[in-house]
């Protein structure tokens, strides 16, 4: 199942974003703005938003510019499969715990076990593990906790160090990108002998152009990153709060 929602996650952005790519480099020639022509009278027309960014976009080279783009794709597919995953683990604590007290009350450790195993989520699968070692003794029960919710942690926070690395790979590349357009304008300045602005403008602003489509796309991953860790976070304390409170019921049951 998981890698299912990972492959449909990379296909659909993918997807997307070669269609973005595709439809920039149809409008490649276009003008920035578009001229009609009617009874000698000429209008102009502001291109829209999506069309000056595709410009500015191929603007940019696809050098540095495929390789953010590259980074823009990866980080946003591994974000929605990791919201995916983690709202699918987001589970009512609350009702489980007095679910589990229920059936330890009424049927014993294995009902309580049964109820576990038809649970979906971290938390279940802790309170399983726990209820499993039930019978070597509330210590070895602590013990399995502990140990396997360290073992539910590193699948929530999985790949997520992935994002946090495009975050901080999107603006380097745009600024080495910029660097290098600079190094080649000075070039031509000194070729040519002459400081002509019309001679390094176009290439500082290609330059320049690099680092803003880096910093979107970092700007961009960072809100996406910011809601995982902080959906991380609410579950891991549900976690151990969870855990808590099933050694309590389970050190009131051996009473």
């Amino acid at each position: 199942m998981k890698k299912l929602i990972t492959a449909m996650v990379f296909a659909s952005v993918f997807l997307a974003t070669n269609t973005l790519y595709a439809d920039a480099i149809i409008i490649e020639n276009l003008d920035s703005i578009s001229t009609f022509q009617d009874n000698d009278q000429t209008t102009t027309v502001a291109p829209s938003f999506t069309q000056e960014l595709k410009n500015r976009f191929i603007e940019g080279g696809p050098g540095f510019m495929g390789i953010v783009l590259i980074c823009l794709i990866l980080g946003l597919a591994i974000s929605i499969e990791r919201i995916i995953f983690l709202n699918l683990a987001t589970t009512n604590t609350k009702k489980l715990t007095s679910g589990v007290e229920e059936a330890i009350s009424s049927g014993g450790i294995e009902a309580a076990k049964e109820l576990c195993r038809d649970t979906k989520g971290p938390v279940a699968s802790i309170f399983y593990q726990g209820l499993d070692r039930a019978n070597e003794g509330i210590e070895n029960a602590e013990k399995a906790v502990i140990a396997y919710g360290g073992v539910q942690m590193g699948q929530l926070e999985k790949n997520v160090s992935w994002i946090s690395l495009f975050i901080a790979l999107a603006p380097m590349l745009g600024f080495m990108g910029t660097v290098i357009g600079m190094i080649q304008a000075f070039d031509k300045i000194e070729a040519a002998g002459d400081m002509q602005p019309s001679l390094v403008a176009g290439g500082i602003k290609v330059a320049l152009l690099t680092t803003v489509f880096g910093l979107i796309v970092a700007i961009i991953l960072q809100v996406f990153y910011n809601y995982i860790v902080a959906k991380i976070d609410s579950i891991v304390n549900d976690m151990e709060d969870a855990s808590i409170t099933l050694i309590d019921i389970l050190s009131a049951n051996k009473k």
